[in-house]
């Protein structure tokens, strides 16, 4: 079991190394901008690795993977609007809030609204508490619950296009659409990147690092290890998050921060560990893709973020 853990942890550095170098971006691109980079790469390198039959799909087909175009696009675009003003382990920390209530609101359990509740608290204590508290940004703020909820949406309606289109040509028109959503706002900056060399690099390294390396490492090992342990090491998240902001951008780390995001962590497991008692714990299908496959009551935690 180790090389899938290894491949898990792997994953959720990269996506979080990808964020990153998006945010080394943004001087030049803005965050739309590095938004539709990181969109537009993925949505051409999942096309190639799935090319989807389209001209088969039916009408409903269509619509179910158009509305994960949709969540897909609104959910980067906040996130990376978000980490352009508040700190990268602070942001996707708050975001998280987004599938442990839809988590909890699935499985209707007391039990799992109280593990929803420790979030909150760990979220509060962010805003509330330590040093990093009074510079934190209350528009970023706002950008990351809103790509909390549609973290919770695409969610939803990426388990519906995964059903509707067997396999993963849903999720690579899915990227091309959000693509296509995000260029009027992010062509003038993306183009940019293709000004400078370096900028490139770091446009591509986004790209790989945040779409493809994590997608291809997941769903090598959602074929290998049970879902609550896939759903457990996922769970850290915030926490290396935080850590990526503190290395690659020099973002203040504080212990009461680190503590709040340790609650949030906490939780999150809980959540996990709740979920797998209420249902056999055995590995995911071959078929079942990052993001598309949604646990009856569970946590996923999709790598197309």
């Amino acid at each position: 079991m180790r090389t899938p853990v290894l491949m898990v942890l792997g994953s959720c550095a990269s996506l979080q190394i990808g964020a990153a170098l998006a945010a080394h971006l943004f001087p030049a691109t803005g965050s739309a901008g590095a938004t539709l980079l990181r969109l537009g790469l993925a949505a051409i390198v999942l096309l190639l690795i799935a090319r989807p039959a389209v001209r088969a799909w039916r009408r409903d087909q269509w619509r179910e993977v158009v509305l994960l175009g949709v969540s897909l696009a609104a959910m980067n675009g906040f996130f990376y609007a978000a980490i352009a003003r508040i700190p990268l382990g602070i942001a996707v920390t708050i975001e998280f809030l987004g599938p442990l209530t839809l988590a909890a609101v699935l499985s209707r359990r007391g039990r799992d609204f109280l593990w929803v509740a420790l979030a909150a608290l760990g979220v509060l204590a962010l805003g509330w508490t330590g040093p990093d508290a009074a510079g934190l940004d209350p528009v970023g703020v706002l950008y990351v619950l809103i790509a909390a909820i549609f973290w919770a949406l695409y969610i939803l309606a990426g388990t519906r296009a995964g059903a509707a289109v067997p396999g993963h040509g849903g999720l690579a028109v899915a990227m091309t659409v959000a693509a296509l959503l995000v260029l009027p706002g992010g062509l003038s900056g993306a183009a940019t990147a293709f000004t400078s060399p370096s900028l490139l690099l770091l446009a591509l390294g986004t790209g790989l690092l945040a779409s493809v390396i994590p997608y291809t490492l997941e769903m090598a090992a959602l074929r290998r290890l049970p879902q609550a342990v896939f759903g457990i090491l996922l769970s850290l998240e915030p926490a290396v998050a935080a850590l990526a902001g503190w290395l690659l951008l020099s973002q203040p780390l504080s212990l009461t921060t680190a503590a709040a995001i340790a609650v949030v962590v906490l939780a999150s497991i809980g959540s996990t560990l709740s979920a797998a008692r209420r249902r056999p714990t055995q590995p995911l299908p071959l078929e079942a893709s990052a993001g598309q496959h949604l646990p009856d009551d569970g946590l996923p935690i999709p790598s197309a973020r």
